[in-house]
């Protein structure tokens, strides 16, 4: 080939060249294959690091959380129920701030019926008693000289017995007129009632029939009106007591009042037997249900407020007296109907509100929630839940265990 012919043909070779070049560079996914090529021989050298990374990626899901997996006949055990959510109207609210207080109605306050020395204490401060229960034991002189004219009442009421069966033998033998009965009989009925008049005055000292059986001088029992806690205690041994002192205070904490302030502009709607639920600082995830009792006929002139009294029950004496409460109250539902869910759906992980949603039977998913407002038990879901969705209206708690259980054996692998 001479030197021309080799000229040509390198400037043929170079054009053929650039066309394919460009050819790659305009076409579809040309790039993405260029750059994917070059990314491959960047990490041929570290193939182990791009399959680890690759692996914790497909890791995570769309949410960020694990499922907790229950078959249904645990769910029945542990009382998870799944619901369909939907639209609901809740009542209104009234939130007010108010205090803890005993309810009077159900406070004793403890003396003894005469005056008499202790000498005896046989219950302290926050015990626990029964109605009836002997708290303190007294000796009185007073309570000596009424056993001593109960047991002449008795000895008159013998002789007026002996004498009248006398005068009725000699009556019937005509030795003795009939008037004669008729003042023996009378003797004898008034008798029984001195006797009958001394044995209830024992009675309301505190004194037992058994002790009048016993025939002998009883010490006074100071017993404790109703059953309850032992709120306050006076009775020392050795002291005098008489009945202006009180020995002990006695609380039935079983029903507790909570005293609230209601803003005037709210007064029309509240009413007597309206339904209050309390919540209290010690324990935030129980609510107490309770019912005005009380509404107050005055403003206070200073606070624009009227004071309200709500009476709760306390199973298991939770709530103690002086505690601070916060107290909502359910007025009627006037509002369009929200999305809500019980209560004790929600549940809070981490500083966030979550609903368990179904995902088929078997298959719960912790989804993340924005709450609004509450009543009545329910709670309005913002965000986070669509109608219809099916999730566990019960057995939330149940759930978030099982979800923290998984995740402790997550880290012990």
């Amino acid at each position: 080939m001479n030197k021309k012919g080799i000229i040509i043909a390198v400037i043929l070779v170079t054009a053929l060249g650039g066309g394919v070049a460009y050819r790659l560079a305009h076409s579809p996914g040309g790039s993405e294959q260029a750059e994917h090529a070059e990314h491959a021989e960047e990490g041929h050298g570290d193939e182990k690091g791009g399959h680890a990374e690759g692996k914790e990626e497909k890791g995570h899901d769309e949410h960020g959380e694990k499922q907790v997996k229950m078959a249904l006949e645990v769910q029945k055990q542990s009382g998870v129920v799944v619901a369909p959510a939907k639209k609901q109207q809740l009542a209104g609210v009234i939130s007010a701030t108010g205090k803890v207080e005993a309810n009077a109605d159900r406070i004793a306050h403890v003396s003894p019926r005469i005056s008499g020395k202790i000498v005896a204490v046989r219950a302290s401060l926050g015990d626990s008693v029964g109605g009836g229960q002997v708290l303190a034991t007294l000796d009185s002189v007073e309570l000596g000289e009424a056993m001593s004219r109960y047991h002449q009442s008795k000895t008159r009421l013998a002789l007026a017995q002996s004498n009248m069966d006398r005068v009725k033998v000699l009556v019937d033998k005509k030795i003795a007129a009939r008037k004669e009965i008729l003042q023996a009989e009378t003797d004898y009925r008034t008798a029984q009632t001195d006797l009958h008049t001394d044995q209830e005055r024992l009675a309301l000292y505190g004194v037992s029939a058994a002790d009048l059986k016993a025939d002998r001088r009883p010490l006074l029992p100071v017993r404790s009106p109703i059953g309850g806690v032992i709120t306050e205690k006076h009775a020392i041994v050795g002291e005098l007591a008489d009945p202006a002192k009180s020995l002990y205070t006695i609380a039935d904490l079983s029903s507790v009042w909570v005293l609230v302030d209601i803003h005037e502009k709210d007064l029309a709607k509240v009413r007597r037997g309206q339904a209050a639920t309390v919540v209290v600082s010690a324990f935030p995830e129980t609510r107490f249900r309770g019912r005005i009792t009380y509404l107050a006929d005055v403003v206070d002139e200073a606070t624009r407020t009227i004071k309200a009294r709500v009476e709760v029950a306390n199973p298991g004496r939770k709530l103690k007296p002086e505690m601070f409460a916060s107290v909502e109250l359910a007025t009627a539902a006037d509002a369009p109907p929200v999305l809500a869910v019980p209560e004790e759906a929600v549940q809070e992980l981490e500083g966030r509100k979550l609903v368990f949603i179904a995902e088929g039977d078997t298959v719960f998913e912790p989804r993340k929630v924005e709450l609004g407002r509450a009543s009545g038990g329910m709670v309005e879901v913002v965000s986070g839940l669509k109608e219809g969705e099916r999730f566990a209206a019960k057995g939330g708690f149940v759930l978030k265990s099982e979800l923290l259980k998984g995740e402790i054996e997550g880290h012990d692998h």
